[in-house]
């Protein structure tokens, strides 16, 4: 038994303490602040220079749907275009994902579009299915990560389960191939009602990199509401586990 607390003492605190207020290095990409206004051949260059379109050149915008925070526009305008570490970016407002110049203002979730029955039934427990819709991978760690010994959202009665028979709702990865489409449609089917869709990653937000590829087919979005959008190329843990807690209004 000694042996086991002088071990117990030497490995120290194992997981983040409090999920809320845990802090990234600065080195993290984040939600971008964008300083002053830019000039229209300044815009121009930096819509070019974005390899997945989610610089908006007039008026100058940036698109957290559509980013993979790559951060080249910050290399070519560092005096105008700043990545922060703050990693509290998830939301229900698609609107509330396009950061506009000179509006340093925290991206929050819209009460007024929570369902009633999402915090009534959810609050303390909440099952999720993960579908990876022709993701890469990185999405679908960072998710198990969110679940691992340090960030460990079960604490909170978060957890994704194997069927979704099991689950409250769908998290979804992968910008949604043809190949996949039926199979997230039968996923969805089989989940009870009622129950979420969460669009995790750049990809599934606005299909990234792909999203003028003719391999998608993304018309499941087209026919139910999104209750949650969680960007990131990939979605950091605590970014995911916060926007979960926000949206079913648990307090830790």
């Amino acid at each position: 038994m000694f042996r086991s607390i002088k071990i117990l003492r030497q490995h120290g605190i194992q997981y983040v303490p409090n999920l809320r207020t845990a802090k990234l290095t600065p080195l993290f990409r984040g939600r971008p602040v964008i300083t002053g206004q830019l000039s229209a051949e300044q815009s121009a260059e930096l819509a070019n220079l974005c390899p997945s379109g989610a610089i908006e050149p007039n008026p100058f915008s940036i698109d957290l749907g559509k980013c993979v925070f790559c951060r080249e526009c910050e290399f070519a305008a560092p005096d105008k275009i700043r990545f922060t570490n703050d990693y509290h970016i998830a939301t229900n407002n698609r609107s509330n994902l396009i950061i506009r110049a000179d509006q340093d203002i925290p991206i929050i979730l819209d009460p007024d579009l929570v369902r009633k029955e999402i915090r009534t039934l959810f609050r303390r427990s909440l099952k999720l299915r993960q579908v990876s819709a022709a993701g890469d991978a990185s999405n679908e760690m960072e998710l198990n990560a969110a679940g691992n010994v340090c960030f460990d959202m079960g604490r909170y009665g978060i957890e994704f389960v194997a069927s979704p028979r099991h689950a409250d709702g769908l998290v979804i990865t992968g910008p949604i191939s043809e190949n996949m489409a039926e199979a997230l449609q039968i996923c969805y089917d089989a989940t009870p009602a009622p129950k979420l869709i969460i669009l995790c990653g750049t990809d599934a937000i606005s299909g990234g990199l792909f999203a003028e590829s003719h391999a998608l087919n993304r018309t499941f979005l087209n026919r139910y509401p999104i209750d949650l959008y969680v960007p990131g190329n990939p979605v950091h843990p605590l970014t995911f586990i916060n926007g979960i807690l926000d949206l079913i209004g648990r307090r830790i």
